[in-house]
């Protein structure tokens, strides 16, 4: 049997956007992310990161330095009872300094082959499934096929507009998903407190 998904952008929706980020002490969540996810996963929700990483092809960092990077949030969250299924990751750019990485690739969104092997490699249904980002580049899948998505946006930036109805503008973060998705009752009951 198929499983639903969430397709998770990472920086700028996971973790504050810092630019080319690959050191664990540098990585900040952004607020609400960890709860979002945890109410998402309790949903029933495969929780699917899929990350443009240009630094790699940019000469910025090592694909072991982001491998480095990937596994303390994944142990991390871990600890925190969030289980990320996969991480999937594009290291390609146009402009790569290293021509292994000068490539036009299927993977590099808004291109959605990483989408695409996720969902073929973890038996995703992708019509009950849904794209969370801070960019319409992540959500090109929700053009392409019956995923949905929430843009996130706030009030200084990310305020891209869509007349989409696959996808809902949401002020905020992975929370505030889960909050129009109708989870937050689902965390409650494990935090009597309410309180994130």
């Amino acid at each position: 049997m198929k499983k639903r998904a969430v397709f998770l952008d990472r920086d700028g929706t996971i973790n504050i956007d810092l630019r080319y980020l690959y050191q664990p002490e540098k990585f900040v969540y952004l607020e609400g992310a960890k709860e979002g996810m945890k109410l998402w996963q309790q949903a029933g929700y495969q929780l699917i990161v899929i990350t443009n990483q240009s630094g790699i092809a940019r000469g910025y960092y090592t694909e072991d330095a982001y491998q480095k990077l990937q596994d303390w949030m994944l142990r991390d969250l871990e600890s925190a009872g969030i289980h990320i299924a996969a991480c999937y990751y594009c290291p390609h750019h146009p402009d790569a300094l290293a021509g292994r990485y000068r490539v036009q690739c299927d993977c590099r969104k808004p291109k959605t082959g990483l989408f695409r092997r996720a969902a073929s490699e973890l038996q995703i249904d992708l019509e009950q499934s849904y794209a969370i980002g801070d960019n319409m580049r992540d959500l090109q899948i929700c053009r392409e096929s019956g995923v949905r998505g929430f843009l996130l946006y706030s009030d200084t930036e990310g305020t891209e507009k869509t007349r989409r109805s696959f996808i809902k503008r949401v002020r905020g973060g992975i929370w505030e998903t889960a909050e129009e998705m109708g989870f937050v009752a689902l965390y409650k009951s494990d935090d009597e407190s309410g309180n994130r």
